[in-house]
């Protein structure tokens, strides 16, 4: 049996957000070798490095991603993954509408964020454009997620045969 936890990340252009979320959580599971992580776009170039204000970000919280390039979501990426955490409903959507033999592993990042927020606000917003705050924003949100989604993992992934 495998153990491994191979956990993806997905926005649209595999740039701000699911990169952020990508360095944080290496971060958050760093010397747990049962984790991989990794990060793609339903609309992504292949190759386009992460966003500088996510780089300046990541670097800041010692979480900066190596030899980064971005990537279009794909059959075989999906099929290595165990987790998919989607940014937004709509990302979501276009996975479970494009990719339908995968929506058992498909999870909204924001149903792991304790909040007060409306059910249509839970959406990781897009930072692109809008500052370094906008950024810092995001950031505070996957800090809020990602140990519920470590938690999530641990307490209910079962390895499949082979």
């Amino acid at each position: 049996m495998s153990d491994m936890k191979h956990v993806l990340f997905v926005c649209t252009g595999n740039t701000c957000r699911s990169p952020m979320a990508e360095g944080l959580f290496r971060q958050a599971v760093s010397g747990r070798p049962e984790y991989e992580v990794s990060s793609a776009g339903v609309a992504a170039s292949r190759g386009t490095p992460c966003n500088p204000e996510t780089a300046a970000f990541l670097k800041k919280r010692n979480a900066a991603l190596t030899s980064f390039g971005s990537r279009q979501v794909s059959d075989a990426i999906l099929s290595k993954a165990t987790h998919v955490f989607a940014m937004t409903r709509g990302h979501l959507q276009t996975l479970e509408s494009l990719f339908p033999e995968h929506v058992d592993k498909f999870y909204l990042v924001c149903e792991f964020v304790e909040s007060p927020q409306r059910e249509s606000d839970k959406d990781v917003p897009d930072p692109i454009g809008l500052g370094r705050r906008a950024y810092e924003e995001v950031g505070n949100m996957f800090d809020a997620a990602i140990p519920t989604i470590v938690a999530y993992i641990d307490q209910t992934w079962k390895p499949k045969a082979g």
